[in-house]
């Protein structure tokens, strides 16, 4: 099937991050890509539940070097997997299956089938042997294949451990859900998933990357030998992703498919549980990962996240419901841009919003002031701090800090309560440095620490 360049892509109305967000997330990808060397990055973010940013950084290709694009899609690699496990779910919702059902009800000879439960499929837990766990492409997987032929094959090994005794990454899991769905829906994998869950959503840019003709005005997957050249990567034939990492997509897609998740568009409430609630062991063992996607906590505030990656292309994705949040990079390379790149994002927009955050900031950047000029008001420290700031150290703050000028962006990046005090991060940018600012807020406003890094 011919599909037009996606150019015009309806994206909603974006949220307002605030002027100094903005500032920090592009600086923050300019220089990940810098540092890295990386190819390109795709960006959204999603703030207070709606989109509020989408951009690309860098190239999709390099010879010739052509410009990144929001509209364009990426491969998700193993971000794909929460997309099968809703899909899982809405088949149950019909009552078709039930997480506890055997695999054996669905595939009859896989082994163990009848022991092993669509639950701990989903959850990594089940045993089965991954077929594809090298970060790079084996000779036997250049050649086209099926779900059918890797079920035929991996499902039917010994398993690596009794069900539900372990946690073990592996993508046999998913390849055989995806089997599953398609035997119970009676169509195509991806007509099911486009119909149930990207139409809905308003997903108009997913594509099926492991059988859909991925075209040169794309962006193209690029891998390094080492510290080398970016070289345009090998691409797995044809069958070898599909459900546990097919799907391609824009960055801003992406993030209509977290604000679907946090909202439960698509799911009733329980199905929602048991998507992100934690799969743990028969010994009660924690695992951190409920149903295709990571579970934990931050701050004390939930958070679902993945990453992912084919060949030539990675991904990160979390969304963080209790602040209304969510955050996307897609890259078209190998190297570790997309996470470093992610975290940093995942800093910036979930920066809370107290009564205290203007008068901390103004006091913070009182004190910057004054270390650059080489002189400190000493009452707006504790006795710690006081003790720490000799005049040798201020002398140090002065002569390095001097050069930074005016800051061109000075953004909180962490909060939290610790040892009765709070302790505040920053990101700071200007004269050409980033700086990283770390300090402890006593009850009375004082500060008990005050110290600069580079970033």
């Amino acid at each position: 099937m011919m599909r037009l360049p996606l150019l015009l892509i309806c994206v909603p109305a974006l949220a307002q991050l605030s002027p100094p967000e903005r500032t920090a997330i592009e600086t923050a990808a300019r220089k990940v890509l810098t540092d890295t060397g990386d190819v390109s990055a795709s960006v959204a973010v999603v703030k207070d539940g709606k989109v509020a940013f989408v951009e690309a950084f860098g190239n999709a290709h390099l010879d010739p070097a052509v410009p990144a694009r929001p509209e364009m899609p990426y491969k998700i690699g193993s971000n794909t997997k929460q997309f099968i496990a809703t899909a899982i779910l809405l088949l149950a919702e019909q009552g078709k299956l039930s997480l506890d059902d055997h695999v054996s009800r669905f595939l009859p000879g896989t082994t163990r089938g009848g022991e092993v439960t669509i639950r701990q499929l989903l959850s990594h837990t089940s045993g089965y042997q991954d077929y594809y766990p090298l970060d790079y492409i084996a000779p036997f997987m250049l050649k086209p294949t099926s779900l059918e032929g890797i079920v035929d094959i991996w499902a039917k090994k010994p398993l690596d451990f009794d069900p539900g005794t372990e946690w073990q990454y592996s993508n046999t899991n998913f390849t055989i859900a995806g089997l599953i769905i398609e035997k119970l829906s009676g169509r195509p994998l991806f007509e099911f998933l486009r119909d149930r869950i990207f139409k809905p959503l308003g997903m108009h840019s997913v594509i099926d990357a492991d059988h859909e003709k991925w075209l040169d005005t794309w962006p193209a997957g690029y891998s390094r030998a080492a510290l080398g050249p970016h070289r345009p990567a090998r691409i797995e034939g044809s069958g070898w992703l599909n459900a546990a990492g097919e799907l391609a997509m824009t960055a801003g897609d992406v993030a209509l498919w977290d604000i679907g998740l946090m909202n439960g568009t698509l799911l009733k409430p329980a199905s929602l549980r048991a998507l992100t609630t934690e799969v743990d062991l028969k010994s009660g063992a924690h695992t951190g990962y409920a149903l295709g996607i990571g579970v934990s906590f931050a701050n004390g505030h939930r958070r679902w996240a993945h990453t992912g990656g084919t060949s030539g292309f990675t991904s990160y994705n979390v969304t963080l419901p209790d602040d209304h949040a969510a955050v996307t990079v897609l890259t078209n390379s190998e190297s570790g841009a997309y996470g470093i790149l992610g975290r940093q994002i995942e800093r910036i927009v979930t920066t809370q919003s107290d009564s205290l955050e203007s008068s901390a900031i103004e006091s913070v950047k009182t004190v910057f002031h004054s270390l650059q000029d080489g002189r400190l008001n000493r009452s707006l420290l504790d006795s710690d701090a006081n003790s720490y700031f000799a005049d040798s150290v201020i002398a140090d703050y002065a002569a390095s800090l001097k050069p930074v000028g005016e800051p061109d962006s000075f953004v909180q990046t962490a909060k939290q309560d610790r040892g009765g005090m709070t302790f505040r991060a920053y990101s700071i940018h200007g004269g050409g440095k980033s700086l990283r600012l770390t300090v402890f807020f006593m009850p009375d406003g004082k500060l008990a620490q005050f110290l600069i890094y580079p970033q």
